[in-house]
């Protein structure tokens, strides 16, 4: 990154320095990697590898696991990550549940919470859901603070409140907790997700320019991100390399588009291990695209869009034709992006994956036999499993400390 004159903005160069190596010992695992290797793997000296090991053995994010023998001179130490040096919580708000997640720097599910919600009871009422949720994962998975040597965590920084909106909350549960980064929520969209501002949420048009980041914020006492639902479950794929990685550290493989379909369908799209989200924020509004023109109303406003004639067809029990509209949209989707990968989740296509997986496939099939490509067509899989929206949005705080996202 260059500066104004030219020099090197070194804050940001250590800022990134730091960031590959957290990620290398995080993919290392437990197993550890050497001081040698990731210098070797980031490109950096020896030198600068040892004071950024140092510092964050001081934080507490890393600790020695053991030696290893070399091919010449004395065994090398290995270092590893401690997972439990920080924690994030994730909260996927659905138009009919909340899920929570508090997941440590692995992004392994410590604890998690499932409660009823309605979308359109409210904003206070779906705070006040949030902060329950919220505030008992952390009581639950953290406990009390830890002692005097305990491992601090990374300071994570949030948007300071605009003038005459308060400050956040001094005390609670969650200020009080040492490790905790703060909290990613994701829900359906359209959203501002730099500001953390609500649009006109398909069916609930009363959240429509709700501040929610930054009244969550001030109820929580802790940072706050706010994603679409799509997007942070995509952003917990590329985390975790299901688009592939290339072999230098926090590089990115290939791109991909997660297909949600729960109570609603949207999409998540990565380009080299990135979210793609737009000049607006507003990409992967895949189920508002028209393929039937004067076809039936959609919630949105609009007819014969793909999630209108999808969660039809599912209502009626007509799997196979909700897989095929849904391939139909898979497979404009891949005509206009040239992605490498489909990826399928939520949970209605969690309760029949066969039914799903085979009729995208067979379209996406059909399309390629067309166009008569030699390359085959575009690959459908199930999203993994675990690769849920809320730890997706808990790596709304945890990527950006890896070099894996913006946050």
């Amino acid at each position: 990154m260059r500066g104004a004159a030219g020099g090197a903005n070194l804050l940001a160069l250590r800022s990134h320095n730091t960031a590959l190596v957290l990620d290398l010992l995080r993919t290392a695992g437990g197993a550890g990697i050497s001081r040698l290797e990731l210098a070797e793997r980031t490109g950096l000296t020896p030198q600068a590898v040892s004071k950024i090991t140092a510092r964050l053995r001081g934080e507490g994010l890393a600790a020695e696991a053991g030696r290893r023998a070399s091919t010449g001179g004395k065994p090398r130490t290995v270092l590893r990550l401690v997972p439990g040096a920080g924690h994030a919580l994730g909260v996927h708000l659905d138009r009919d549940e909340l899920r929570a997640v508090l997941v440590d720097l692995d992004g392994t599910v410590v604890a998690e919470r499932r409660a009823p919600l309605d979308l359109g009871a409210g904003a206070e009422t779906v705070l006040e859901e949030v902060a329950r949720a919220a505030e008992g994962l952390a009581a639950e998975g953290l406990g009390g603070p830890p002692g005097a040597d305990g491992p601090r965590a990374p300071t994570a920084k949030g948007p300071a409140p605009a003038a005459g909106e308060g400050a956040r909350s001094p005390g609670g549960v969650l200020a009080a907790a040492p490790t905790l980064l703060g909290l990613g929520v994701a829900l359906p969209g359209p959203l501002d997700h730099v500001r953390g501002v609500l649009h006109r949420v398909t069916g609930f048009p009363g959240w429509d320019g709700y501040p929610l980041r930054d009244a969550l914020e001030r109820r929580l006492g802790v940072p706050v991100v706010v994603d679409k639902d799509t997007n942070a479950a995509a952003l917990g794929l590329a985390v975790g390399g299901a688009g592939g990685r290339a072999g230098d550290a926090g590089a990115g493989g290939g791109s991909f588009a997660y297909l949600h379909l729960g109570t609603g369908l949207g999409a998540g799209l990565v380009f080299g291990g990135g979210v793609h989200r737009g000049a607006r924020t507003g990409a992967g509004e895949f189920g508002h695209q028209v393929v039937q023109l004067d076809g039936p109303p959609c919630t949105c406003g609009a007819r014969g869009c793909i999630e209108a004639l999808c969660l039809a067809a599912v209502a009626r029990g007509d799997l196979a034709e909700a897989a095929r509209v849904l391939g139909t949209g898979a497979a404009n989707l891949a005509g206009l992006l040239d992605i490498d990968l489909v990826l399928l989740g939520g949970r209605t296509v969690a309760a029949a994956p066969e039914a799903f997986v085979h009729g995208v496939r067979a379209v996406l099939v059909a399309r390629a036999r067309r166009e008569g490509g030699h390359d085959g067509p575009v690959p459908v899989r199930l999203a993994p499993a675990g690769a849920g929206v809320a730890e997706g949005a808990a790596q709304l705080l945890l990527a950006p400390l890896f070099g894996r996202g913006d946050g």
